[in-house]
């Protein structure tokens, strides 16, 4: 697929710190309960760490118990889904259809939601836009 934002290896490593390059460029994960908006409940937009490209709205984030920041459903148009059948699992990647960087997954077990979904994304591979700036 074809980005926006289209940058070399050598650009993102000399952007993004070791940690961020690993989950967003190279589909890593970072560890469960460890993220910094795991259980945040500021009001706002959450963005691409890599691109600044919206991607969720606070409104729908919801607490999951899987450990990482949890979603039922994108901004429009703003997630690309590759299926990714690694670590001998069948899951659906989320990546940001901006820049390609790795997001996480969605999973269909988002019970209660409004749709039904649970995107399961790293705390890492996102900024939080508040608001109401303090």
């Amino acid at each position: 697929m074809t980005y926006n934002v289209d940058k070399t290896d050598e650009d993102w490593k000399a952007e993004l710190s070791p940690e961020e390059y690993a989950v967003l460029r190279q589909a890593g994960t970072e560890r469960a309960f460890k993220g910094e908006y795991t259980d945040t409940e500021t009001k706002g937009v959450y963005r691409c760490k890599a691109c600044q490209a919206k991607l969720f709205e606070s409104d729908t984030k919801f607490h999951s118990g899987c450990g990482w920041p949890s979603f039922y459903q994108p901004i429009s148009d703003t997630i690309e889904y590759i299926e990714d059948d690694s670590h001998g699992m069948k899951r659906t990647e989320v990546r940001c259809s901006n820049c390609g960087s790795h997001l996480g997954h969605v999973f269909p077990d988002g019970y209660g939601t409004p749709t039904g979904d649970r995107y399961c994304i790293n705390s890492i591979s996102l900024t939080l836009e508040p608001a109401d700036p303090a």
